[in-house]
């Protein structure tokens, strides 16, 4: 398992465009719709093959037949950092803390993914565990942005209960765990020196 994006989410698309490009300074990329769950996203390229994407409910689709993703269905308030999502190899071997989740085939242009979206949308341990990715094929998002000159220190999963997620997870380079309220923060090197998003 290793860090494959971060998720920053708005109550509006353009929300969470301006969080991200205020708190680092650059401008996102186009990204685009995923009709299964009726949301669309920007993209910001991060070096050493990560990436970033603002997301939020698309105002144009029609419901999706479950509850979105990243627990969308339920945002409120500022936009802000919600989701660490996370590259695995077999996904149909992993099982979640709460049980198995059967992986979903989802596409988006020439992009081919499969992802562990639990039933109700919401990831375990109050949305903070990682969701979970096996990319098919070659391509990648990562390859396709421009980079932004940004790369990623570090990513800290705050929760009161951060030591037995970090028990559960092991070591995944540039997670760190802390315990406090339920929350993600991200601190990053860019252009303009190191610059937090939350």
């Amino acid at each position: 398992m290793q860090l494959d994006h971060i998720a920053v989410s708005g109550s509006t698309l353009e929300a969470a465009i301006a969080h991200v490009e205020q708190a680092l300074g650059v401008s996102l990329q186009p990204g685009g719709k995923h009709a299964k769950f009726g949301t669309y996203n920007r993209l910001l390229g991060l070096e050493d093959g990560l990436y970033l994407e603002a997301i939020a409910v698309d105002p144009d689709a029609p419901a999706p037949e479950q509850p979105r993703w990243f627990d969308l269905d339920r945002f409120s308030g500022p936009a802000r950092l919600t989701n660490w999502i996370c590259r695995v190899s077999d996904i149909d071997a992993i099982t979640m803390p709460d049980g198995p989740v059967t992986p979903i085939d989802l596409d988006r242009g020439a992009l081919r993914w499969r992802m562990a979206v639990p039933a109700s949308g919401r990831l375990p341990y109050d949305n903070l565990y990682p969701a979970l990715i096996q990319w098919q094929g070659d391509l990648h998002p990562a390859r396709m942005l421009q980079s932004s000159g940004v790369r990623l220190r570090r990513l800290i999963v705050y929760h009161p209960d951060a030591l037995e997620l970090a028990k559960l997870l092991g070591q995944i380079k540039l997670i760190e765990f802390d315990t406090g309220p339920a929350a993600i923060r991200a601190e990053f090197e860019t252009p303009w020196g190191v610059r937090t998003l939350e």
